[in-house]
């Protein structure tokens, strides 16, 4: 065990309920690597149980409430923002974890912390951050999210952060570097996969709500045609709302389905019966080769059609605009920072606690900022 995590027990109970019900190649929470910090075991609750409820009741969570997943609120509120999002992951990732007697605590813990790091205005926020801290290491919602975790959340008396179990730490660094091809627990894949699924398939049904695209468009690409075609066997008078909804049901079940299917094979194909077996083998929670063929074209014609759209372009750029802005005022004035931010300046530097600060920001928060302190 690496000597920066204290082990640390699970309640008999739930040890038992998990021997019983869970899959050998799932992470048992007697298992766990344990936490940073040490704390004495919870009665009742297991130790991804707790990690669950601390990250949703965390005010980062909260915060995600109003930030933008792909479109603003001047676009309407019909559409996804980052904590919507994070649900639907959620809950498309339980799905998979209990077809495959996964640890569905821990994949919620996974699903529920995913986006964390976040900033507000989506990943025009992003990429305007990273650019302003281009001197000093970058910024990514996924190192961010860890920094969150760890450090910035301030909610318990004898430690920084949540606290959360080395296990939901793991799986949010390999998030970092985007390393899924191999060596990560199962519960770790299924959320990556469960978050393709529901950013491919809502990011386009926001903008048919929106009217950045028409139905008959997307019908034009061939997942979508497949799954209108899968329809047309079981009903054949659909139409409006109620086949583009259906759609929608068809093709989340579609890539559900195909992915427990995946993985059902090759865990059996390379004999994966432990946790630790499931960290040195590849991959085994991923789309089957021709439906990822397929995604791998939505997903373009998503990226030309959908995210550069000139609308969603023209708010972009005046949410970066506000985020530089406010960047370079904070920097020059941080005593306008919070004291707990302030408190941070010595340690982490400026340039980074002002990052810290912008990126906690709900997007009606730094709009608000934006016109009250820096607006010329």
């Amino acid at each position: 065990m690496p000597s920066d995590f204290i082990a640390a027990t699970a309640p008999e109970s739930i040890v038992a309920r998990e021997r019983a019900t869970l899959a050998p190649y799932a992470m048992h929470s007697a298992d766990s690597r344990g936490r940073r910090h040490a704390e004495p075991p919870h009665p009742y609750r297991g130790p991804f149980q707790r990690d669950r409820d601390r990250i949703l009741h965390s005010g980062a969570f909260r915060r995600l409430a109003y930030k933008t997943q792909v479109f603003t609120g001047d676009l309407g509120d019909y559409h996804r923002n980052r904590l919507t999002h994070t649900l639907e992951v959620a809950t498309v990732a339980r799905t998979v974890a209990r077809a495959l007697r996964l640890n569905e605590d821990l994949v919620e813990s996974l699903a529920l912390a995913h986006d964390l790091g976040h900033p507000p205005y989506g990943h025009a926020g992003e990429d305007a951050l990273h650019e302003c801290l281009a001197a000093h290491g970058g910024f990514s919602h996924n190192r961010q999210g860890l920094r969150v975790l760890e450090l910035l959340e301030q909610r318990y008396p004898d430690f920084p952060g949540l606290n959360v179990s080395a296990e939901v730490l793991e799986g949010h660094a390999a998030r970092i570097d985007k390393h899924f091809d191999a060596g990560n627990l199962i519960e770790v894949q299924v959320v990556e996969a469960a978050d393709s699924i529901a950013y491919d398939t809502h990011d386009a049904d926001d903008a048919l709500e929106l009217g950045l695209l028409t139905l008959d468009e997307l019908l034009e690409i061939p997942l979508w045609r497949e799954a209108h075609a899968r329809l047309l066997k079981r009903y054949a008078n659909l139409q409006g709302k109620t086949l583009r909804r259906a759609l929608l049901h068809e093709l989340i079940d579609w890539q559900v389905s195909d992915l427990v299917a995946q993985a059902e094979h090759g865990i059996a194909v390379r004999g994966i019966q432990s946790a630790t077996d499931a960290r040195t083998a590849p991959t085994v929670v991923r789309a089957s080769e021709p439906l990822l063929a397929l995604k791998r074209e939505l997903e373009r014609f998503l990226f030309d059609r959908v995210y550069r759209h000139p609308d969603v372009l023209r708010l972009r750029e005046q949410a970066q605009a506000s985020l530089r802005a406010m960047f370079d005022g904070y920097t020059r004035r941080p005593e306008l920072m919070p004291e707990r931010f302030l408190a941070r300046v010595s340690s982490d530097g400026v340039a980074r606690t002002v990052c810290d600060y912008l990126a906690g920001m709900t997007d009606r928060f730094a709009d608000r900022e934006y016109r009250r302190l820096f607006m010329k």
